[in-house]
């Protein structure tokens, strides 16, 4: 079959769930500058100096006008800010996504806005009248025309994404300048464990030091905001304990992304306690839903289905299940908005702590974990297309056999309780992919 490439259109974006001189002159003649240089008498080190001074300059003169000029960075594939900084058309509009419309609204910097959580946490902030601001990078981890169609979705919705990144300290420090945001929801990291064997560095660079940049900024602006960020299951790593409690240890982690989330929980710890700063992270269990990642199962087992492709289905040590725990993106977004609604503010000024801060983590799950198995036949059953199966072993490339979340702190203290079982969600995803990949199905759905 045919792949199927993205159409985008407004019918199809609006289908959303609600819920990054000096100037030097030559010689007319060599034959002047050498009669010039023989007329010198070096019968001092203030001349010999002067003299080696004159002829390195020439060289590097010499050296710049004959060297060919580098190279262009390559477009979304560096880490650093190509959003023009400044200007009052910039500052107006940065201004006017953030403004809150709402009495009670937050002003919000969301990071990774253009990303699947990201976009769908933007927009419903926006829709309950709170500011919202988008940063992202749109890097080329997976397909940027995906991440443009969200950016579209944001802008019809009023929310404004600035081309950037988080390690551009720059940049965010003229992004507080310019607005007081009261929270920031950072959800920019480099996903997947999978790719960590091909790019560990992006780990390093994303998610552990473009972190610290971010709470560097955070911790020195006055008032500081409250944090929110998006940790991960990943981190409970080869815990054979279930379900996941946020109280059992951490510390056994099966690929780099794992260890990096991990690293960052340790780096929240170790700034709410030196500067202040008020800290929620968030433990997400398998994300789901429309606008999503193509690089997670159920996205590519859809698209590997309508082309007819062989579905390698991971299978366990003695022929053990793999499962996971499936939470649709709506049940996510409303932990999200809840974990910004009761943070409490931080309590430093200037980057130095007045007080004790808040310091939460909790597991944002479904609590109800499916095997990959059962997944795959749902879509099948969507599609109403076989899939050609082929069951492998699992391989150790950072994924875990399994993942089940338990999630009584955050009902106790959020109100979280996810409603969305898997199969109303895959509908709802496949509705979507089906509008967005190939617009002609869509009435069939």
């Amino acid at each position: 079959m045919t792949q199927l490439k993205p159409i985008v259109s407004h019918s199809h974006l609006d289908s959303i769930p609600s819920s990054a001189a000096g100037k030097f002159k030559a010689d007319k003649s060599s034959s002047s500058t050498s009669t010039y240089i023989h007329r010198l008498r070096f019968n001092s080190s203030l001349q010999k100096l002067t003299l080696w001074s004159f002829l390195f300059l020439v060289a590097v003169l010499f050296f710049f006008l004959l060297s060919p000029p580098s190279p262009p960075p390559p477009r979304r594939k560096n880490l650093q800010s190509t959003t023009p900084l400044g200007g009052s058309d910039w500052e107006r509009r940065v201004r006017s996504s953030a403004r809150v419309r709402s009495k009670t609204g937050l002003s919000v910097l969301v990071t990774g806005a253009a990303g699947f959580v990201g976009t769908h946490v933007s927009i419903a902030l926006k829709r309950r009248g709170d500011g919202v601001l988008g940063l992202d990078n749109f890097n080329t981890y997976y397909d940027v025309a995906l991440k443009e169609s969200r950016k579209s979705l944001l802008d019809r919705t009023g929310v404004f994404v600035v081309e950037g990144d988080i390690n551009d300290g720059v940049l965010l420090r003229k992004l507080f300048d310019v607005v007081a945001f009261t929270h920031v929801m950072h959800l920019a990291a480099q996903a997947g464990v999978r790719y960590a064997m091909q790019n560990p560095n992006s780990y390093i660079h994303s998610n552990i030091a473009g972190f610290v940049s971010l709470l560097e900024v955070c911790k020195s602006v006055n008032p500081q905001p409250a944090i929110v960020w998006a940790s991960s299951s990943s981190v409970y790593g080869l815990n054979s304990k279930v379900p996941f409690s946020e109280k059992d240890r951490t510390d056994h982690p099966a690929s780099l992304y794992a260890a990096t989330k991990k690293a960052d929980e340790a780096i929240a710890h170790a700034y709410n306690y030196i500067h202040g700063l008020s800290i929620t992270g968030l433990r997400f269990f398998t994300v789901y839903g429309p606008w999503g990642r193509p690089d997670m199962a159920y996205f590519f087992f859809t698209k590997d289905i309508l082309e007819g492709k062989e579905i390698s289905v991971f299978e366990g040590p003695n022929h053990g299940t793999v499962a996971r725990d499936f939470t649709y993106i709506d049940d996510v977004v409303k932990g999200c908005l809840a974990s910004l609604d009761t943070a409490k503010k931080s309590t430093g000024s200037g980057g130095k702590k007045k007080g004790a801060a808040q310091l939460r983590i909790f597991n944002l799950g479904n609590t109800k974990p499916v095997p990959v198995s059962k997944l795959l036949s749902i879509l099948e059953k969507l599609l109403k297309v076989k899939a050609k199966r082929k069951v492998v072993s699992l391989p150790r490339n950072g994924d875990v056999q399994f993942t089940h979340a338990n999630i009584s702190l955050a009902y106790k203290e959020l109100g979280y309780k996810p409603t969305t079982n898997l199969e109303t969600g895959l509908k709802k995803f496949v509705k979507w992919y089906v509008g967005y990949y190939d617009p002609k199905k869509k009435s069939a759905w």
